[in-house]
């Protein structure tokens, strides 16, 4: 995977393969960040369902104060604290855990977070989104992804989200939102 932006721009990292895991296309995370851009500096971020921390690394390479990478999959944690210290990115942390184990224990507020967890498994990204409104934890805004635009409108409509932005660039639908 290639960072497309930033102080990191053009450094490519790997990780390990995995079932279901997928990087943001290129495409869609330049377009991501273009909107995100005002928003980053200064900003806390998490990467929850991180993968290969494409989303993350970005967000930290254009700005964000500090990146929190969330993963189930041990072998995809000791990757990216691997990317982690060969970029000497001191802002950033891996953690391994369930993504709703995760947002249970965490009292931290976040202003820009990603959700983009396996396709396979839509009652993930229902159950992150359940989580992260009854825990307060939304601090602005919310980038999601999944195979079917229908689903993620109509889970900004049950957590009262706003949709910002949205596009879709295959097979993959992609929206922006806050509270």
């Amino acid at each position: 995977m290639r960072i497309i932006s930033g102080q990191w721009r053009s450094r490519t990292l790997s990780f390990p393969d995995a079932n279901g895991l997928r990087p943001t296309l290129g495409r869609t995370r330049e377009t991501l960040f273009n909107w995100l851009r005002p928003h980053l500096a200064g900003a806390a971020c998490l990467d929850l369902f991180a993968g290969s921390g494409a989303l993350g690394f970005e967000a930290a390479s254009v700005g964000a104060e500090s990146v929190t990478f969330v993963d189930s999959n041990r072998a995809i944690v000791d990757a990216l604290t691997t990317n982690i210290a060969l970029l000497a990115a001191d802002n950033c942390h891996a953690v391994h855990s369930q993504a709703e184990q995760f947002l249970r224990s965490t009292t931290s507020s976040y202003e820009i977070i990603f959700l983009d967890p396996p396709y396979k498994q839509p009652k993930l990204l229902e159950g992150a989104l359940e989580a992260l409104s009854s825990g307060g934890l939304i601090g602005g805004h919310i980038y999601m992804e999944a195979e079917n635009n229908q689903t993620l409108l109509n889970l900004c409509e049950r957590f009262d989200l706003q949709v910002a932005k949205s596009t879709s660039a295959g097979s993959t639908f992609s929206l922006l939102a806050r509270r």
